[in-house]
């Protein structure tokens, strides 16, 4: 919560459920992670909060960007970014979206498939390709499970067969699962790409890139180690794997960027019990999990939370959303406690929701409209 954002709910009192974002606070975390990782070229991860003044933001603070779709490219080019500076880097594309996104001016593609790599060479021959590998997530609050990377052997063949199609092999690619804690899972990924690396570029493969994905976690209930911590960690592998021969670095953060810059400001609609000597009770919410807070699945990312009657005594908790659908629960498990005299009326704040918020948010699910969005 910044100064700027507590002034504005004070004043304002927004209609709930709404985002409130600091760009500020955005410009700050950019700037603290271009100064722990110098060597390192930011790619903002457009699908964390593709909003028009976080873009327009970045773009003047020379950020470049990692697009998912042919939709975040067409948004990044019409808040003032360069083609030169988008990387296309979703695995999974259609090729019209490659071939669209190549006739703009993108130069720059990940895969991670052989038939992948073939619509790159068909939609867009000459440009600069990265392969991501397979690495372990463990540590990771938001893990990426199996659905991106490749196997370091496929990995091998298929940067080879980059050149044979007339694509220029810039580079590897992994990344080790979002809110990441561990910055070992850094060292080893790192480690594992070294060797990669070393290895084609003995065989004549030209790769100039490391591309380090993004991961960076921000604190929710528990404190997590600063960016200093991991920039060091990484730093330390780079050069234990490269030696003074370090290739160019690709960062590509999203929630570390914009997710303390933001704050999801709801109503209670209903507090009530199971039973009457039930010690819980249930706080229901104007948002849930189809409204913006879908990362509480599996109440894998815990939001700290305020209420407008904190200072009080508290009580066990289970919190869940406004909609007809039983898995709209945000927390029964974790131990949150809240304020007893906690009513329908009152407000709830869910800090450091800048990220992953309302891009995850249904359009219309049991007629509730998007999640609205304000930018300070």
């Amino acid at each position: 919560m910044t100064p700027k954002i507590a002034r504005f709910l004070e004043d304002v009192r927004p209609a709930t459920p709404c985002l409130v974002v600091d760009v500020d606070r955005v410009e700050e975390n950019y700037r603290a992670l271009a100064a722990a990782l110098p060597l390192a070229r930011i790619y903002y991860a457009v699908k964390a909060n593709p909003a028009r003044p976080i873009l327009e933001r970045l773009v003047a603070l020379g950020s470049a960007f990692d697009a998912a779709s042919w939709e975040e490219i067409e948004l990044l080019l019409a808040a003032g970014a360069g083609a030169e500076a988008i990387s296309f880097g979703n695995t999974v594309k259609k090729e019209s979206a490659i071939a669209r996104a190549f006739a703009a001016g993108i130069r720059l593609f990940a895969f991670d498939s052989e038939e992948e790599l073939a619509k790159l060479a068909r939609s867009a021959p000459g440009a600069k390709v990265y392969c991501r590998l397979l690495v372990d997530n463990e540590g990771a609050d938001w893990p990426l499970s199996r659905k991106f990377g490749c196997s370091v052997e496929m990995a091998r063949e298929l940067m080879s067969l980059a050149g044979e199609l007339g694509l220029d092999p810039y580079g590897l690619s992994f990344h080790v699962g979002s809110q990441q804690r561990d910055a070992v899972a850094y060292e080893a990924a790192i480690a594992k790409v070294g060797m990669l690396f070393t290895d084609l570029t003995e065989r004549g493969v030209n790769l100039r890139m490391v591309n380090l994905g993004g991961g960076f976690p921000v604190r929710y209930t528990e404190e997590v180690p600063g960016i200093d911590h991991f920039a060091h960690a990484i730093m330390r592998a780079m050069t234990r794997a490269f030696g003074n021969a370090i290739p160019d670095m690709i960062v590509e953060p999203g929630r570390f960027i914009v997710g303390d810059a933001g704050v999801v400001y709801s109503e209670v609609v209903l507090v009530s019990r199971k039973a009457k000597d039930d010690p819980v009770r249930w706080v229901y919410l104007d948002i849930g999990r189809f409204g913006g807070l879908a990362e509480t699945e599996r109440e894998s990312i815990r939001y700290r939370v305020r209420t407008s009657r904190d200072g009080g005594a508290v009580g066990p908790v289970a919190i869940a959303g406004p909609t007809c659908d039983g898995a709209d629960i945000l927390y029964e498990r974790a131990p949150y406690r809240l304020p007893l005299d906690l009513r329908a009326g009152d407000r709830l704040e869910f800090l450091a929701a800048g990220a992953y918020t309302t891009t995850y948010a249904s359009q219309s699910f049991n007629g509730f409209r998007p999640l609205a969005e304000h930018y300070l």
